[in-house]
Order: structure tokens, then C-alpha cells, then sequence
């Protein structure tokens, strides 16, 4: 593990990103290799919520796939600072080491569930509190208030997750991510296939687990989410941060696009 930089162990944030760089290699067109992130930098700390914006194609799902290691970074260092006090580079850590922090301080949430084949709702849901060291009986305990404040009748919950409908599924990955709340979640489009009842509840979710000191960095393209639940928002465009601040201030410059183009030519400069 390398040593923790001077600048983060100064920092009170869970995250810390320093010049994250992800390349890719399209081997179907020649080996042409194209850059998903640039040199992104950001922190988040306790009971922070940190949004991510901007266009398709940015680098704000590369983004959290590098810092839940899906993705491996190209270079750079994502500093993850657990609940024990010790601060690790996820960009450096063994697979096993990914892992255990998964268990214990970093937890995921996509718009998409991919449960085990027939495995039930309540099993999905109750097998995450278990990974996240809850006792067997805590868990089931748990899975049913999870369920019941994602809106998730009873009678679904002995049915296969991957029969639900979309909605139904996005509401058990959020149950099942949230559960025994990590230190730092990090959300990607979490209300994407909501109708406005459930996106709601969602919202309100979300919500509570800042109030309860989580670190939150999460991909909307919900602009009143974002401006309901982000402390911060960081725009990327072509794989750098163009702009970050407030949510009011930022979201109306994403609204005038020329700001931001101005503000990714300095920062191309």
C-alpha cells in the first residue's frame, strides 16, 4: 500500500481522488485508446452528498467504477479512509483487500439488479446485511424494514428478484445497498425507472443516510434530486472536473452551456 500523502492525512474526507486517470483500449478499432477520466481530483467527506453531472460519455459511471474498483485506474489514487481510522489506496489493494472494504466501509448501488439465479427478494436483501457483518436473525430483521420503506408489497418478497419489473428491482438494489449503510455509498442513478411516489421514498432514503453521517457520491440526471440532496455537484466533461460548487450556482451554469465550455477550455489550458 503506498504511503497516505500529506494532503489526506490532513483531510477529514472518507474519499479522496487524486488525478484519477482511466484509459481504454478499443482492440476492435486497431488499439485506438481513448480516455474515460483525465485527471479527476475530488473529495467527499461524512454526511456529504456529492453529485456528479454532466453528458453522456463524460466519465461519471468510470468515475464510480474506479472507486468501487470495477475498473482498475490507469493511475492516479482513490484514499478510502475505513471505519478503524486507516486510510487505503482502492486503486493499489489485492482483489481480496477490494473485497473486505466492500464488506465493511464501500457499498454500491446501480440503476440495474443481477441477483443470483432463484435467489427471493428477501434472501437478496438479507444476504447484503449479512456480508455487511449483521447476525443472521439482524438481518431478516433488517431486509423487512428495508423492504417495507422502498414500498415492496410482502407478497413479492418470497418471488425471484430477477421476475420483479424494473422498478421493483431498482427498489431492492437500493434496499439491499442500503441496509447496513457503508461509509461511503456510491449511487448511480438510483431513481432512473421510478414513478414519482417511489422516487420519493427513494429520495427521502437517500436523504436520511447523509443525515446519519454516510458519504454519498452519486450519478443523477435529475436535476431536482440533485438539487434536493447534493451539498456539492461536480461536473466532468470528456473525463475532467469543468465545474464544482453549490448546486443552485452549478446546476444554472450547467444549464448555460457556454459557461461550462468556457470553464473546460481553462481547464484544458
Amino acid at each position: 500500500m503506498r504511503s497516505v500523502p500529506l494532503d489526506c492525512q490532513k483531510s477529514d474526507a472518507v474519499l479522496s481522488v487524486r488525478g484519477l486517470v482511466k484509459r481504454f483500449t478499443l482492440h476492435n478499432l486497431g488499439g485506438r485508446e481513448i480516455r474515460g477520466l483525465d485527471g479527476v481530483s475530488l473529495e467527499v467527506r461524512s454526511g456529504e452528498h456529492v453529485a456528479l453531472a454532466g453528458g453522456s460519455g463524460a466519465g461519471k459511471s468510470s468515475l464510480l467504477k474506479c472507486v468501487f474498483r470495477t475498473y482498475l485506474p490507469t493511475t492516479g489514487q482513490v484514499w478510502l479512509r475505513q471505519a478503524s481510522g486507516e486510510t487505503v489506496d482502492l486503486a493499489t489493494l489485492q482483489d481480496h483487500e477490494v473485497a473486505d472494504c466492500r464488506e465493511r466501509d464501500l457499498g454500491y448501488v446501480s440503476q440495474f439488479l443481477r441477483p443470483e439465479p432463484r435467489r427471493s427478494t428477501f434472501e437478496v436483501v438479507t444476504q447484503a446485511g449479512v456480508r455487511r457483518g449483521m447476525e443472521p436473525d439482524a438481518a431478516r430483521e433488517a431486509a423487512a424494514a428495508a423492504l417495507r420503506r422502498v414500498a415492496i408489497e410482502e407478497d413479492l418478497w418470497g418471488s425471484y428478484a430477477s421476475l420483479l419489473s424494473g422498478g421493483e428491482k431498482q427498489r431492492v438494489n437500493l434496499a439491499a445497498g442500503t441496509i447496513a449503510a457503508p461509509r461511503l455509498l456510491l449511487l448511480d442513478e438510483p431513481v432512473s425507472a421510478l414513478d414519482p411516489a417511489n422516487r420519493e421514498r427513494v429520495l427521502d432514503l437517500i436523504a436520511d443516510l447523509t443525515k446519519r453521517g454516510v458519504a454519498v457520491l452519486g450519478v443523477f440526471h435529475d436535476l431536482d434530486a440533485m438539487r434536493r440532496l447534493a451539498s456539492r455537484v461536480v461536473v466532468l466533461d470528456r473525463g475532467r472536473v469543468v465545474a464544482e460548487g453549490a448546486p443552485d450556482d452549478v446546476l444554472e451554469r450547467l444549464g448555460r452551456g457556454a459557461d461550462l465550455a468556457a470553464s473546460n477550455e481553462e481547464t484544458a489550458r
